[in-house]
Parts: C-alpha cells; sequence; structure tokens
C-alpha cells in the first residue's frame, strides 16, 4: 500500500518495484498519489507517462511527459521519453528538437541513450543515432537489445567491421538468435558451409512450428546462393516465404484493389484538372521510384553524390500524408477509400504537408532525395503536387526485379510466387499506366544500363533531370553516406552486373512465375 504520508523518495521506490513486476495498475496508483502530495515535482507526471505508455496511449502518455517536462525541464530522462511519443505520433521535427535539447545531457544512461539512437534511426538520422549508440555501448556492453540495434545501425553507416563483431558477439552468447544470423548473413558474402552448418544445427535440434523459423530460411538461402548451392537456396526461400505469409495473413488482392483505384482515380483527365504550387520552393524533391530491389539505393547514391543533391533516404510520409495524416501503421498501407479522398484534396496542401512533415531530415541542399520506391504507386499525386519535382523511375528485367524480392523477408506481396506473379501483373499495368499520363515527365531508367554502362547513363540521367553533371557522382561508392536498406553493403562497391539474370540459375523453379507473367502481357 502507498499513502500520502510517504516521502517522495519511497513512492520512487514503490513505483519502480511495481513497474518491475508489470503492475501497471498499482503504478497507476503510485502515480495519482505522487501527483496529489506532490503536485510540484515531475515524478507523479512521468510516472503516469510511463504507465499509458506501456499501455499503448500514445496522446495520453505525451500529455502527460509534457507536463512532466514543465515542472522540471532539465530532466533528460522525460523529454527523451516525450520525443518518442512524439515519433509515434509522426511529430518528427518535434520529436528531433528534443534529441537536440537533451541528447547531451544523457551521460551514461545506457536505455536513453539507446532510445535516443533508436529515435534518431526510425527518423531517418542515422549518423546522429549511431554516437548514441557507441555510447550506449560503451556503458552496457553487453546488453543484447542495444547491441543488435547498434550493430543494424553500423551497417547503415557503414560500420561494417563493428556490425561484425557485434553479431558475432550476440551469436557468442545466444547462439540460436535467428535475427543476428540472418543480417550476419547479410553483410559477407559465404565462402564456405561453417555458418550454413550452425544455422542447419539450430533448425535440427528445435521443434518450433516453421514461422518461428523464418530468419533462418532466409539467411540459409542466401549462403546457399553464394555457394552456388541453387536448388537447397530456392528450398529455403519457399520455406521461408510460406512461413511468412501464414505469419502475415496477407490477401494480395486488397493491394491490387489499391493499384486499381489509383490507375481508375489518377488519370489524364484528373491530373490536367490539378493545379499544383507553382510558387518558387527552396527545395526540389527528387522522387526514386521502382519495385523493391530494382536499383533505387544505387540511384539514390549517383544522385546524392551530387554537390546540389542530398538523400532522405525513405521515409513513409508521402503516404501518410495522403492518408491525411491518419496513423495506420507502415503495414497496412493505404486504402482505396484514401486514395479517392486524397484526389479531392488540394494538390499544394499535399505538397505543402509532406514538405513540412519531411524537413528534420533536410540540411541546405537545393534538391533532395526521397527514395522510397513504392512512392511508384504515387507519382499521379507526385506530379500534381510538384511541377518542379523530378522523378526517376528505376525498371529492371522482369524476372530478375521478381526474384531479388522474393529473396527478401521484407516484401509481403512476394512471399509466394503465386502472389508475387499477381502483384508484378498489377505494377505493369500501372507502369503502362503512368507512361501514358505522364510521359517524358518520369524519367525512366532501366537498372541493367546503368551496370553495364554507368558513365554513359549518369550523365544522361543529369541532362534528363536538368541537373549540371559532377565528376563526383561517377565515384558513388566513395559516398560515406548512410543506407537503410537491404542493399546497404552492395552500394558501397562500384556497379557491377553480378546481379544481371540471376534468376536463369533458378530458371526451373521460377518456371511457374515467367509463364503467369508471360500469359499476363509481361514483356520478357
Amino acid at each position: 500500500m502507498v499513502s500520502a504520508s510517504q516521502s517522495i523518495e519511497e513512492l520512487r521506490a514503490a513505483a519502480g518495484q511495481l513497474l518491475a513486476n508489470n503492475d501497471v495498475a498499482g503504478a497507476s496508483r503510485v502515480a495519482d498519489t505522487m501527483r496529489r502530495a506532490f503536485p510540484a515535482l515531475p515524478d507523479g507526471w512521468y510516472l503516469l507517462g510511463i504507465v499509458e505508455k506501456r499501455a499503448g496511449r500514445t496522446e495520453h502518455s505525451a500529455a502527460a511527459f509534457e507536463r512532466a517536462l514543465a515542472r522540471d525541464g532539465s530532466r533528460f530522462d522525460i523529454g527523451i521519453e516525450l520525443a518518442y511519443q512524439y515519433l509515434a505520433q509522426n511529430r518528427y521535427r518535434e520529436s528531433r528538437a528534443l534529441i537536440d535539447r537533451y541528447g547531451k545531457s544523457i551521460g551514461t544512461h545506457p536505455v536513453y541513450l539507446d532510445m535516443a539512437g533508436q529515435i534518431c534511426s526510425t527518423m531517418g538520422l542515422h549518423q546522429d543515432a549511431w554516437p548514441y549508440f557507441e555510447q550506449a555501448l560503451a556503458v552496457a556492453p553487453d546488453a543484447e537489445a542495444i547491441r543488435m540495434h547498434a550493430a543494424a545501425c553500423a551497417v547503415v553507416v557503414g560500420e561494417t567491421d563493428k556490425a561484425r563483431a557485434l553479431y558475432d558477439s550476440i551469436l557468442k552468447q545466444n547462439p540460436s538468435h535467428q535475427r543476428a544470423h540472418y543480417e550476419l548473413s547479410r553483410i559477407d558474402r559465404a565462402t564456405d558451409d561453417s555458418h550454413v552448418r550452425q544455422m542447419i544445427g539450430i533448425l535440427s535440434r528445435g521443434d518450433a512450428p516453421p514461422e518461428r523459423n523464418i530468419f533462418l530460411y532466409y539467411a540459409l538461402a542466401k549462403e546457399y546462393e553464394d555457394l552456388e548451392r541453387w536448388q537447397e537456396s530456392f528450398a529455403c526461400l519457399e520455406r521461408g516465404g510460406n512461413a511468412a505469409r501464414n505469419a502475415s495473413r496477407y490477401d494480395v488482392r486488397e493491394d491490387i484493389k489499391v493499384i486499381d483505384a489509383i490507375i481508375e482515380t489518377c488519370n489524364a483527365d484528373w491530373l490536367a484538372s490539378q493545379q499544383p504550387n507553382n510558387a518558387p520552393a527552396e527545395r526540389t524533391p527528387v522522387f526514386v521510384v521502382g519495385l523493391p530491389r530494382t536499383g533505387t539505393t544505387l540511384t539514390d547514391r549517383i544522385l546524392s553524390s551530387h554537390s546540389l543533391i542530398e538523400s532522405a533516404g525513405e521515409s513513409q510520409l508521402l503516404q501518410m500524408v495522403l492518408r491525411d495524416g491518419t496513423r495506420a501503421g507502415n503495414d497496412i498501407g493505404i486504402t482505396v477509400q484514401q486514395i479517392r479522398a486524397a484526389a479531392e484534396r488540394n494538390p499544394r496542401s499535399i505538397a505543402e504537408a509532406y514538405l513540412q512533415a519531411i524537413s528534420h531530415r533536410l540540411g541546405p541542399a537545393p534538391y533532395f532525395i526521397e527514395k522510397l520506391p513504392e512512392n511508384v504507386l504515387y507519382l499521379g499525386f507526385i506530379a500534381a503536387a510538384w511541377r518542379e519535382a523530378r522523378i526517376v523511375h528505376l525498371r529492371r528485367h522482369p524476372l530478375d526485379a521478381c526474384f531479388a524480392m522474393f529473396k527478401q523477408p521484407y516484401f509481403r506481396f512476394a512471399y509466394t510466387l503465386e502472389d508475387l506473379a499477381q502483384y508484378y501483373l498489377a505494377y505493369d499495368r500501372l507502369s503502362r499506366h503512368w507512361k501514358s499520363v505522364l510521359g517524358d515527365r518520369a524519367i525512366e531508367l532501366e537498372y541493367e544500363a546503368l551496370v553495364t554502362e554507368p558513365e554513359a547513363q549518369i550523365r544522361r540521367l543529369f541532362e534528363r533531370l536538368d541537373i549540371p553533371f559532377e565528376e563526383q557522382c561517377l565515384d558513388f561508392d566513395q559516398s560515406a553516406a548512410p543506407v537503410a536498406t537491404a542493399s546497404a553493403t552492395q552500394v558501397r562497391e562500384k556497379a557491377h552486373t553480378r546481379s544481371v539474370g540471376k534468376w536463369k540459375m533458378f530458371a526451373r523453379q521460377l518456371e511457374p512465375l515467367r509463364t503467369r507473367l508471360e500469359s499476363g502481357g509481361v514483356d520478357l
């Protein structure tokens, strides 16, 4: 029992014990007592913020932390907690402002160092995140969660050796950590089967259902492919994809309905009726789009090597704005109803809301890249909202593109060949639609041409973008900029053709996909 007669130190200790025991209701009662007995102190509101955070009530949690911070503006723990809640509400500029204000005050507190790093990473500020993770590691070198977060950030910022060492240390302590096995498999090209044998051992010793082994299946597939054991690689991909699809309960028909609604809604007549903002903009967006794994990251690296162009990375912000600020999770995507509602909005408001939302990622460069591949869905809205925006649409051989997506555990429409075929056919319809509606407004760039004759294609790309070419764009592999995609290690190399025609190694297994695409009118 707690009472108002107890000291604040006693109440703090009681709250800590209750939270450690996951007694949220008890902690809530302590928070009420604190607020009544010590109204000038931040503790009661801070504790209420923690209680609401655990309950998943983001707005209530943020409001409590705001009231706590108003009582003591020097508390870094309250500031970082509030930044985390602002992030959950897509209030990115406010979240970053709190990180900038309180980040240097965290000192040696590993939980809040790690939290600050996660906030920065989620906002796409990976270079800012890395020092927080390094500090957290120095204070708590054995904390597994911190090592996982730090290793993921290390890959993004190009600290590959540190990432490898962190994953190795995690697996030494916890040999069955599936995510660490998967991430480690992505860093290097396998040259022998030592890691394969470790992962096979984990599978053989366990009795978990396939849905619990998804990352091991994909890691095995990647390393089997490295070792040119094609049949075993594909078998693991099928196991992983089937397990992921069963776990996700995904229905590809819902995504296809959205694509068909976009084609129907964002037509030539609709675009002609729009009135984009003609006022000069301080910063011009360059949207790099296409299916995932078609060269969008490579193109981003090339373009952002230019002195006038910076990369804002990948964000869900355009989709968020088109949803009119509704905070549906990223996995939920956008609905047919939201597409139709967005088409009725003033495109100027879409442009202004997007630029405000992404401003926390931008520096002084006059051009910035937004490279989320899935923005290919929204080219009509982009063209309507910005006359000056550049659009680069990456294309790749359909079977190479499909197989590259099939090999990843992140694209729900690519978990099975049947879903993938249906989605690709819908994407192909959409691509033809954009070509008809947008014409030369969207620059199509062939991945195969880019990696086969990079200098000629890069020079031509800048010419079509109407941005003066700079020689350093040919040395994009030297860029130290972070890369937060599945291509993080590959794009730090010169352009290469190793992935061109890779699907042919799996031609027999991919025959159902090839037949389906060909019968659907896709040019192979």
